[in-house]
């Protein structure tokens, strides 16, 4: 378990950011034979992506809730270019996977999967943890504490520090 920080912090987000979110349904809790080979796929992906960062895979964060059982990955890209290339490529392990699940499961309904990509910009994006381990966006990008201008979700977005005239 990773250690707790105290205090409050964002991540770096100057860069843009890609969020891939995943996901996996048993929707037939006794079709072991169908979504047992569906979960162990992802094992192979992220050890690839983890062992070549030249992928663009950022970092994750993955989410598990028993019933219906369902498991969840939240990633991070550096694009999405590298995102589809990671997809599409033949030497990477997600085209066979996916080629597999497609042959053995298709619309048979005992697994439903799921994807949904967010092309985020600099200032498109905010993050803030309070007394957390560094977590999500902030593992995958960097960890920074909230400082001065970065104190409001407002100014995290906010990719320059504007001075407010409203206030008089």
């Amino acid at each position: 378990m990773s250690a707790v920080i105290p205090g409050r912090f964002t991540a770096d987000t100057q860069q843009g950011v890609v969020v891939f979110l995943i996901g996996m349904r048993v929707n037939r809790f006794w079709a072991f034979s169908k979504w047992i080979p569906t979960a162990r796929a992802m094992g192979p992906m992220l050890k690839v992506l983890d062992q070549f960062p030249e992928k663009g895979f950022l970092g994750q964060e993955s989410f598990f809730r028993l019933f219906p059982l369902e498991i969840v990955l939240v990633s991070y890209w550096r694009s999405f270019e590298h995102l589809e290339q990671f997809a599409r490529n033949r030497d990477d392990p997600h085209l066979q996977a996916w080629q597999n699940f497609n042959r053995n499961i298709g619309r048979d309904g005992s697994v439903g999967i799921w994807h949904e990509t967010y092309c985020i910009q600099p200032e498109q994006a905010e993050a803030i943890y309070v007394n957390m381990p560094i977590f999500g966006l902030a593992k995958a990008t960097a960890h920074r504490p909230v400082t001065g201008f970065k104190e409001t979700a407002r100014n995290r977005l906010s990719q320059t520090e504007a001075v407010d005239d409203s206030l008089g």
